[in-house]
């Protein structure tokens, strides 16, 4: 299929995922541009970030969701819109949603989401609207009739992965490991990067219109049990497993403050309640990334696991 090149405005290019995306954008050579806060010149990480997409020739405007006069004027140079925006700002894509619906011109855009379909998550008892504000954005952009695509890549490989799903711990235990549940309920890991590479697949995609694209490679999809006999085999050494209950976790969830108890809601949710894997995709309103693109290398939980030995 040959594939059409967009003019394509990331949103948040200084972050983790969004300055991926741009790089993901410019490989693909796609006429890429970057909305960039001013507050984020001042922080030296971010600003390495965006001085190294400078080079490689993204165009970088400074601006917000906030400032229409700037928002519009980006809009209304390109044809594909991607915000990667952090989970607490995914209500300000509402200023970024009327813009889109004024300028007219956008083919393709891809909101804020990133994580576990929020319309598929049965933790909103629990999440504090952490999952329902995205699903609002959902409504508000199918209501206003405007092209999109949702990324559904449940989790980064970057978060629970490095502790092997143990809260509070930075590096994979070597002696003892809770297991949540009955550990066989899988959750689905991916790089920051590759989910990138297949966000970027999508964007001028007829495949993908209008659909969630999930990400869901056998590989890459995984319980707590699988994960510590992949992590056991990896240290050539057996762990102490201790088995929590669900109403143990729920005890604990309601005991911690939040939000420090975030972390266990997501535990619960994709490695107790099966929030990522329990639904079959439907063809009508979502493709799955790994078949769509079979092409695009990624990197696997037990490759990134190696680089934790």
């Amino acid at each position: 299929m040959a594939e059409t090149k967009s003019k394509v405005l990331i949103i948040g290019v200084s972050g983790n995922l969004g300055f991926e995306l741009a790089i993901a954008s410019l490989k693909a050579s796609h006429q890429t541009m970057g909305l960039v806060r001013q507050s984020a010149f001042a922080d030296p990480k971010k600003l390495e970030k965006i001085r190294v997409l400078e080079d490689q020739g993204i165009h970088i405007v400074q601006g917000s969701l906030q400032d229409e006069d700037t928002l519009m004027s980006a809009l209304k140079r390109v044809d594909v819109v991607i915000c990667a925006v952090s989970s607490k700002e995914v209500l300000d894509q509402k200023h970024l949603i009327s813009a889109i619906k004024r300028a007219g011109c956008i083919k393709r855009f891809i909101p804020s989401e990133f994580g576990s379909d929020p319309d598929k998550t049965r933790v909103s008892d629990l999440d504090y609207n952490f999952y329902s504000r995205k699903s609002e954005i959902r409504r508000l952009v199918e209501r206003e009739g405007i092209p999109y695509t949702y990324i559904s890549c449940n989790f980064y490989m970057s978060y629970l992965l490095p502790s092997l799903v143990q809260p509070g711990l930075t590096a994979p235990p070597r002696d003892k490991v809770t297991i949540f549940g009955d550990g066989t309920v899988k959750g689905v890991f991916m790089i920051e990067r590759d989910v990138a590479a297949f966000s970027i697949s999508t964007v001028s995609d007829p495949r993908t219109l209008n659909k969630v694209l999930y990400l869901r490679p056998p590989e890459n999809t995984v319980s707590i049990n699988e994960l510590v006999d992949m992590w056991e085999r990896k240290i050539g050494k057996k762990l102490n497993r201790n088995y929590i209950s669900e109403e143990e976790l729920l005890k604990k969830i309601h005991e911690a403050p939040y939000p420090e108890n975030l972390q266990m809601v997501f535990i619960l949710s994709a490695f107790v309640k099966g929030d990522q894997t329990y639904f079959e995709i439907s063809s009508s309103n979502g493709v799955e990334g790994t078949e769509l693109y079979p092409d695009i290398k990624y990197t696997t939980v037990s490759e990134y696991l190696e680089t934790l030995v």
